[in-house]
């Protein structure tokens, strides 16, 4: 054997293509979710950017990963074989990388948060700082932004997410720091196929008192003159969602949030322009270090979703 010549498994091993971690990551968040849309909230990433990566991915292993139907997508056989090679590799690498660069924290944290942010968007932060910091607790408690900043000068949290409508501003105290970390354009959406939005009075699905969107729905239907009735009151978004996938209201919501069958509603259906809202991370001013690394990748988490989702 001459002495240049290479193993034939060496040999081909070395030509095959290395998969890129960002591209699994999508791919598993993708499969995981059943939609490229929720996963590119949850990546802070564009839909037509992970079509992008899952085209590429797909080339390269020269298989079809995904069966695309009408509102979901479904793993196919080989997409199924991937899967769990993908959450292995992805678990290697975050153990790998955290071995080297996460500090070594221990301790606990306790987040408040409405449980439209809750749900929406913190899930695969919590999974991620899990990960790389597995001896920090993370204990998350849902509620109103309007107690939020009480509970923390109680004592019961150490951070909070707070919403708050585009003109109002949380004032701080000389313990307290209040910064906006996210903007976000609030719709009106309905029912697709539905009449809840011709009708008049204009049904609406809304918050309880006290939550900012509910404020800027009304004073926009205020202003504008539409006559309308509040048909439907709940505590969370979920339930503004379910009363407009029913065609029973209109709801003003994030347009993050809104999927199919819900649509967002154009200036043609006679509604009223609702103002953004914000998102701001209350904290104290004397956080550990836990609290405060905690802190920090939330607010760079969200400032890469802003990035990808500008308001406009």
């Amino acid at each position: 054997m001459p002495h240049d010549a290479e193993p034939t498994a060496l040999r081909q091993s070395s030509t095959l293509p290395l998969l890129d971690s960002a591209v699994l990551r999508s791919f598993v968040t993708i499969a995981e979710t059943g939609s490229f849309s929720r996963a590119a909230r949850l990546l802070f990433r564009t839909p037509a950017a992970l079509s992008m990566q899952i085209k590429r991915l797909e080339e390269t292993l020269e298989r079809p990963l995904f069966v695309r139907e009408a509102r979901q997508v479904r793993l196919t056989p080989e997409g199924e074989m991937l899967l769990g090679y993908g959450r292995r590799l992805l678990l290697l690498n975050e153990e790998a990388v955290a071995q080297f660069l996460a500090p070594k924290l221990e301790g606990r944290v306790r987040l408040g948060t409405p449980d439209d942010v809750g749900t929406r968007i913190l899930p695969a932060l919590l999974s991620q700082f899990a990960r790389t910091h597995p001896g920090v607790q993370v204990d998350v408690i849902g509620g109103r932004s309007a107690d939020m900043r009480f509970r923390i000068d109680r004592g019961d949290l150490d951070i909070a997410l707070v919403t708050l409508a585009a003109n109002e501003a949380e004032r701080e105290r000389p313990s307290m720091r209040v910064d906006i970390v996210y903007t976000e354009s609030l719709v009106w959406a309905g029912c697709e196929g539905g009449v809840a939005a011709e009708r008049r009075p204009v049904p609406v699905a809304l918050a309880n008192p006290g939550c900012p969107w509910r404020a800027n729905a009304l004073s926009a239907l205020h202003r504008s003159g539409v006559r309308y009735r509040v048909a439907y009151t709940c505590e969370s978004t979920v339930g503004q969602q379910a009363a407009a996938s029913a065609d029973l209201a209109i709801a003003p919501l994030p347009a993050s949030s809104v999927s199919p069958p819900l649509y967002m509603l154009a200036s043609e259906d006679g509604l009223p322009p609702l103002d953004p809202y914000h998102v701001a991370l209350v904290r104290k001013t004397d956080l550990g270090p836990v609290t405060q690394t905690f802190a920090d990748v939330i607010t760079e988490a969200f400032a890469d979703l802003q990035r990808v989702r500008p308001e406009r």
